[in-house]
């Protein structure tokens, strides 16, 4: 059974962890996120475009003709489009994500009481959820200047006048996206779908993550008499990695609605159109499936590299893996 206190590197005397720990775990959000989203940009890439441009057909919608066309129109530079705020701006989210998380549950646990949250699946999961959720908040007020940036560098595809007028680099769109704000709506006009989204996928990915794996050590307790401490670091990491996809598969499942709808309001033809006349524009059907089968790859991918970054970081600062 999970103990949400017994953390390596200890708790202060107020049930709450050091100001180093935080700024530590904090560091591993950064690395965790920034690093992971940057190295998945190409997926981002197919994702994005197909989605955005799904009503009108102007891309193709699998992912290996969209990687392909990109490829073919831009080069290199097209499929890594938007890798600069990618990077900056999931740092940002993994920021707050890991280390506001992993302030709130102390915060939560200090509230309701370490013995009901250890002796109680409920209020444990109910913490989790609480926490990463709390954490989310904060974690795409951060990202969604640079998401919005991402979105419109992507979303314009090579050869139109949208791609052509749109300046270089992400400082250069920002800019621009800046002194249109009546129109674009920018810093933080997609924040409510973003926290749709984001909000969500967070809570199952944190608790999805913490539950797995409680469930993987419980059964390798069960049936090779070893707990977690008996494995290798290196085998707790490979454990961690494959927990965290599995959360992966499912958070990518659930917000994939609200994924659609924040690619498509890139699309400059959707510039003056609500979050509901765009869903249903696109219908229920494409709505929860289209770029779903790259979006598991990726979310999948992408989580999974999450918590083992993020793991590998915390066992260097002495706090034991994920």
């Amino acid at each position: 059974m999970s103990n949400v206190l017994a953390t390596a590197g200890g708790a202060a005397k107020d049930g709450f962890h050091t100001p180093y720990y935080y700024a530590q775990c904090m560091t591993g959000g950064v690395l965790a996120c920034g690093l992971t989203h940057a190295s998945v940009v190409t997926l981002d890439v197919a994702k994005c475009r197909s989605q955005a441009h799904a009503t009108s057909g102007a891309w193709p919608s699998g992912l290996v003709q969209s990687i392909q066309k990109s490829f073919e129109l831009e080069g290199v530079a097209g499929i890594t489009k938007g890798v600069v705020p990618t990077f900056f701006g999931y740092g940002a989210q993994g920021l707050f994500k890991f280390g506001f998380n992993e302030f709130f549950k102390d915060l939560y646990t200090t509230i309701v009481g370490a013995d009901t949250v250890n002796n109680s699946l409920i209020a444990r999961l109910a913490l989790w959820g609480a926490a990463s959720g709390s954490a989310e908040i904060f974690a795409d007020v951060a990202l969604c200047p640079f998401e919005m940036a991402k979105v419109k560098m992507q979303v314009a595809l090579p050869g139109t006048a949208e791609a052509a007028e749109l300046p270089s680099g992400m400082l250069g769109v920002m800019r621009a996206m800046n002194a249109d704000k009546a129109n674009s709506r920018f810093p933080f006009g997609s924040l409510a779908p973003l926290w749709g989204r984001q909000v969500p996928y967070t809570m199952i990915k944190f608790v999805g993550f913490y539950q797995v794996q409680d469930a993987v050590y419980a059964h390798l307790l069960k049936t090779k008499g070893k707990a977690k401490e008996d494995y290798s670091e290196g085998e707790q990491l490979a454990i961690t990695f494959g927990c965290g996809y599995f959360a992966g598969v499912f958070c990518a499942i659930a917000t994939q609605p609200m994924d659609n709808l924040v690619s498509m309001k890139g699309n400059v033809a959707n510039k003056d159109k609500g979050w509901g006349q765009m869903a249903s524009e696109m219908g229920m059907v494409n709505l929860f499936t289209k770029g779903l089968v790259t979006r598991i790859i990726m979310i999948g991918t992408l989580t999974g590299l999450q918590w083992w970054v993020y793991g590998n970081w915390k066992a260097y600062c002495g706090f034991g893996t994920s």
